[in-house]
């Protein structure tokens, strides 16, 4: 049988369940049960790096999980496989794929890049001077698996500066066109160009569609578009982005339990057959989502809740969309509460935010390191039960340059990177608030005292 035939992968005839219609959304008091697992007393303002699963999904995963126990025979040859594609098959929808064929369900992100990578690898070992081009605030694993998989094969990395704090997708992109015809220099072929959807730190949308139309343009042979942050923070349509590979984690800002993301890989893409999962199975060779849908013996779970996921975000006014919108509306609105309070700014204006924005810090904090950010970081989870990502920020121009930010006191070097989900109070807000004001209050020596 030809794999694209293959009923393993799916077909054209399984399609989403439809969104019910419901004149009574959830109640405050149920969106506090649904979190209520959650540890008390914490300011919980950093839900990009983990996101969070609310317990009627955990109740599902909990209930597959039994049902694997009870008879992991049955389970494996009857249940699995067409859970799984109902699962690829609601993403497939929400994301516009064309064929239910170009979803996969991965671990996460890093799982993501490792399989795009190690195809992309084997090329550059017949192309050794060719390059790759990517922002250089590019997620750490990303950079890694370029060492492991592309570097090594003889390629060359442009890193493209993304301008912090920006104002306009046009710096961005004028920054993006500098990179590619540094990558371009010597008659070089750009191989790869990976583009992040939202960033991680500093946190900013990135025109995608725009940069992918660039690549176009200008030859780039692949695009892979690192979106880990994306699928239920802004909407997805990959046909219109147009890249060849295009992942994001459903844990993070859609709900589910750690740890699942799905991965699209164009079918019109000549080198998505030779596109293969690293964890070798069985299954090898029988197209990535097959290969995807068993890797051994291991809790599949996480895969199978998407059906959960999608009642929960039903009860929601508006649904997904609903969500994300009143998401950046209120992380919005928190950021600029806290920049006022503290008279310092925001890293990008709000239509270049999502669910997550960057403020500053008061310069009297002295974040002048990583290390600074770090130290910062630990002693409000610690002493004040903020949890909070916090990012240096080191002077571009100089000083005295007036174009660097500033607020009464110096520079602004220190930023925190806020994220707003539906579990979020204002509460958690007015106490990251209060913790950096009583921080500055504190009698030592700030410098160091994290």
């Amino acid at each position: 049988m030809d794999k694209e035939e293959d009923p393993r992968n799916g077909d054209d005839h399984v399609t989403a369940t439809k969104k019910p219609k419901l004149t009574i959304f959830i109640t405050e008091s149920e969106l506090r049960s649904e979190f209520s697992h959650h540890g008390a007393g914490v300011a919980r303002i950093n839900n990009g790096s983990f996101g969070c699963c609310p317990g009627s999904v955990l109740a599902a995963q909990r209930s597959w999980q039994l049902r694997f126990l009870q008879q992991p025979d049955h389970f494996y040859f009857s249940t699995l496989r067409p859970n799984l594609i109902r699962s690829r098959a609601l993403i497939q929808t929400l994301i516009n794929a064309h064929h239910i064929d170009e979803v996969s369900l991965v671990d996460n992100a890093t799982t993501a890049a490792a399989i795009v990578l190690q195809q992309i690898g084997r090329r550059f070992a017949h192309h050794r001077n060719d390059t790759v081009i990517m922002f250089r605030c590019a997620f750490p694993a990303v950079k890694k698996s370029i060492q492991a998989y592309v570097t090594c094969a003889g390629a060359s990395v442009v890193e493209v500066d993304l301008p912090f704090p920006v104002s306009s997708n046009a710096e961005i992109i004028a920054e993006f066109r500098k990179g590619l015809s540094t990558a371009k220099s010597d008659g070089r072929k750009v191989r790869l160009a990976i583009i992040d959807h939202i960033t991680s730190m500093p946190s900013v949308v990135i025109p995608v569609r725009e940069l992918v139309h660039i690549c176009r343009e200008e030859g780039v042979e692949q695009v892979f578009v690192d979106a880990a942050h994306a699928i239920g923070s802004v909407s997805i349509d990959v046909q219109q982005i147009g890249a060849d590979f295009y992942v994001s984690n459903l844990y993070k800002w859609f709900f589910a339990p750690p740890s699942v993301a799905f991965l699209y890989c164009r079918k019109s893409n000549p080198s998505s057959s030779e596109t293969h999962h690293p964890v070798v199975s069985h299954e090898y060779g029988n197209g990535l989502p097959v290969e995807s849908s068993w890797i051994g013996t291991r809790d599949y779970t996480p895969q199978l809740v998407v059906p959960a996921i999608m009642e929960f975000v039903n009860r929601f006014e508006g649904g997904s969309e609903g969500i994300m919108r009143r998401n950046h509306e209120e992380v919005v609105r928190m950021g600029k509460m806290l920049a006022e309070a503290w008279g310092t700014s925001l890293g990008s204006p709000p239509e270049m935010c999502a669910s997550m924005v960057m403020v500053g810090l008061p310069s009297k904090l002295h974040v002048l390191s990583d290390d600074d950010a770090t130290r910062l970081r630990s002693h409000l989870r610690d002493k004040h039960g903020v949890e909070v990502p916090i990012f240096y920020r080191a002077p571009k121009n100089g000083e005295k340059s007036e174009s660097e930010p500033r607020d009464d006191h110096g520079l602004i070097t220190g930023y925190a990177r806020i994220s707003h989900q539906v579990y979020n109070r204002i509460e958690d807000y007015y106490k990251f608030k209060d913790a950096i004001n009583r921080i500055l209050l504190e009698e030592t020596s700030l410098q160091g005292c994290f």
